[in-house]
């Protein structure tokens, strides 16, 4: 008995083949070049790699991927960080609360990251320190140094950048100490007193000053450092080296006792409390300035660039990407630099396989193919580290090959112990052959029990297969899948289904 499964609302022959015609048409035409857009309006997903990159504000108002500015980061020797990019003084470590914050955060004019501080003149920002902060409790302190960006509104006398004032007690009497960075005829001066243990010339007092002129309505690196092991107490300027002390009994580098620092009372550090201007990223260290700290890092972008990667993105068995096509913006002097690679299973993958292809933007790719692709950037700024390229949007380019088309009719034919199967050819040029799908459930093809083979059955190219060793009396359910010739992985979509009980004659 042949069992033909059709809908109540089918074409006719003839109809349903003009519309299955059609339809491969339209699968050939508008299957095969097809893009995936990243980015844009619909802003950027999750990346598998986010190195030196962060997301900003790119071409026509979207989000885009650029360089992250060179901002300070908190390691094992941090005791304060105020980065202000959320938008508070809070202090990074939690080493540090805020007892009164007067400054304004601002995003106009931001030297590392989005947002820095504004104060007035007329009070800063005071923190006291807990017992694990330099400031927070009695004793000697070790090597040290203060960092930060100062963009001055006006550089008169007497404006304070940082203050921090307390005692100690020395053969029972009180000592006054202090710590000063003051703006004194256009350069910044830091003052000690009585900070340095034993050290009592100039009544305890040493005093570094800044050589240059400190410039209003420009952004400065300044960075006062003390080494314990070498007694040097240096200041510095966009890393260039301003002034110096070694503090020794014989003020030279060599052959001198180094008089170490010891704090008192612990007291409130100030930042900028009588300072009119921009301040950002202010930093406490407990280490000394090394030896080999380089000037780049004063760049508002790291030299070296930023990478980022997309994650492993599933297209089609025998996918092809011809290339992408991205939206950026490349100030002078700035590169990115594109790489794609691809294959058929990314869990294997690592860093260095499948291989990374240089790819040019807006340029043709040729014999870039797998299940998966993904695509990597390095961006590149200038050579002062001063700009920073930015991609907004990612176009990817690919070709798939079609899913062919399956049979419009399957007929089941019930033997003992066996069913026969046939259907006319698929309408579409592309297939090279059909797989069975079997099994005892509607729309659950897990059949194991045919001589051919478990579920799926390859039957080639023919239109009729008769499977066998099936048990009698038992109903089994049939669907027919075209694949491509081009690839027996690419498979189209199941036939309507059918079924079959075979039985003893």
């Amino acid at each position: 008995m042949f069992v033909n499964f059709r809908s109540a609302r089918s074409y006719s022959k003839k109809s349903a083949f003009i519309v299955a015609v059609l339809f491969c048409l339209l699968n050939t035409a508008f299957a095969e070049e097809k893009n995936m857009v990243i980015g844009g309006k619909n802003g950027w997903p999750v990346l598998s790699r986010m190195d030196g990159i962060s997301r900003g504000k790119g071409k026509y108002g979207y989000e885009a991927l650029m360089l992250a500015t060179n901002s300070n980061g908190v390691d094992e020797h941090t005791d304060l960080l105020l980065s202000f990019e959320s938008g508070t003084s809070d202090d990074r470590c939690g080493n540090y609360s805020i007892s009164e914050d007067r400054s304004i955060m601002t995003e106009s004019k931001a030297r590392i990251g989005k947002k820095s501080a504004i104060t007035r003149g007329t009070g800063g920002i005071r923190l006291r320190g807990n017992r694990n902060s330099i400031f927070g409790k009695e004793g000697p302190c070790g090597s040290f140094s203060i960092d930060f960006w100062l963009n001055p509104s006006i550089a008169e006398n007497g404006e304070v950048v940082f203050s921090w004032r307390s005692s100690r007690t020395v053969a029972n009497y009180p000592l006054y100490q202090m710590i000063t960075g003051i703006f004194s005829g256009n350069h910044l001066e830091w003052s000690f007193i009585n900070v340095f243990n034993g050290y009592v010339d100039n009544d305890g007092e040493i005093t570094l000053s800044s050589y240059r002129t400190i410039v209003p309505n420009q952004w400065m690196h300044h960075e006062i450092s003390f080494d314990e092991n070498t007694g040097l107490l240096e200041y510095r300027i966009d890393g260039l080296l301003e002034s110096l002390v070694y503090v020794t009994t014989n003020s030279h580098e060599t052959g001198g006792s180094i008089y170490i620092p010891i704090l008192g009372v612990p007291a409130e550090i100030e930042i900028a409390p009588k300072y009119t201007g921009l301040i950002d990223d202010f930093r406490i260290q407990r280490e000394a300035r090394p030896e080999t700290k380089e000037t780049k890092g004063m760049d508002t972008f790291n030299i070296e660039g930023g990478r980022f990667e997309t994650q492993p993105i599933l297209l089609s068995t025998g996918a092809e990407l011809t290339g992408i096509d991205a939206l950026v913006n490349m100030p002078s002097q700035t590169d990115i630099q594109f790489y794609v690679r691809s294959g058929d299973n990314f869990y294997d993958w690592t860093d260095e396989y499948p291989e990374w292809i240089p790819v040019k933007n807006h340029r043709k790719l040729e014999n870039v193919k797998g299940l998966y692709f993904q695509v990597a950037a390095d961006l590149l700024p200038d050579g002062n580290g001063k700009k920073t390229p930015s991609v907004t949007e990612l176009k990817i380019k690919y070709k798939e090959v079609p899913s062919p088309l399956p049979p419009f009719e399957l007929s089941a034919y019930a033997g003992d112990g066996e069913v026969t199967l046939s259907w006319p050819y698929s309408v579409d040029e592309t297939v090279g052959g059909y797989y069975i799908f079997y099994g005892d459930r509607p729309g659950e093809y897990l059949g194991r029990e045919a001589v051919e083979g478990t579920s799926p059955v390859d039957a080639g190219s023919v239109t009729s297969v008769t499977l066998t060793g099936l048990k009698n009396g038992k109903i089994y359910y049939f669907s027919v899948a075209s694949y491509s010739r081009f690839d027996s992985r690419i498979m189209g979509e199941l036939s309507k289904e059918t079924y079959a009980r075979p039985k003893r004659k």
